[in-house]
């Protein structure tokens, strides 16, 4: 074998000359004509237009990009605090209450009303004797709350998936996306009820969404309508 052709240099790749370049800082320094004879095709315009006008460009683009997540980020600020004044005008409705049978009347039609919801249900167990014939501990909740895999344990936000607790809505065939949303009237104790949220939107509840307000909801909920319980389940312990 020739012993030349052991040692004949390998041709320059576009990897060395980036490498290069990114390892020489004072290059262009030393060439700054270079930078202004640089012809580079406009992904736009399709024209050749030089490096300088292309890093314009490219940091137009980003800016516009910068603008636009901050636009999102401004509107759901603002879609936060239109959510955080409709749920403490709700529970400034409950607290102004003055028959605590009507509580949970006034919770459904307020959530009805103000993040405008067709469908809403509530069902309640375990209530004080004075509060037993509310329309929302009706008898035939005792079958459902007998069987511990009728009711959730835990906030379920998604798609309806024939949940036993849909047959409390009017219309249970129109709910496309639901929040089923325990009641507990503290943190860790045993659920006393179960808010049910439906709307014929599919996209209204999903998996994917941020819970904290449904859980605020539900903690708000479960603390105002803990009046309807004896006194040994409201006592804190």
């Amino acid at each position: 074998m020739d012993s030349r052709a052991q040692f004949q240099p390998q041709p320059i790749t576009e990897d060395d000359i980036a490498h290069f370049l990114a390892s020489t800082p004072g290059f262009f320094e030393r060439y700054a004509g270079l930078l202004a004879s640089v012809q580079l095709g406009s992904p736009h315009s399709g024209r050749a237009i030089s490096l300088q006008e292309r890093q314009v460009e490219l940091l137009r683009r980003k800016i516009h990009d910068l603008e636009l997540r901050l636009a999102a980020m401004l509107r759901l600020g603002r879609d936060n605090v239109g959510i955080a004044d409709k749920l403490l005008g709700l529970f400034q409705v409950l607290l102004s209450a003055r028959a605590q049978q009507d509580l949970p009347g006034l919770l459904l039609s307020e959530l009805e009303r103000r993040f405008e919801l067709p469908q809403v249900a509530l069902r309640l167990w375990d209530l004080a004797p004075e509060f037993a014939d509310l329309d929302q501990a009706s008898a035939a909740l005792a079958a459902a709350t007998s069987s511990a895999a009728a009711l959730p344990d835990r906030l379920y936000c998604g798609p309806q998936a024939g949940q036993a607790a849909l047959a409390w809505l009017a219309q249970p065939e129109a709910a496309q996306s639901v929040a089923l949303l325990p009641l507990r009237a503290v943190a860790d104790a045993s659920p006393f009820g179960l808010l049910v949220l439906a709307s014929d939107d599919p996209q209204r509840f999903q998996p994917s969404m941020d819970t904290d307000f449904l859980r605020h909801l539900a903690e708000l909920a479960g603390a105002a309508l803990s009046r309807l319980l004896p006194v040994r389940h409201n006592s804190a312990p």
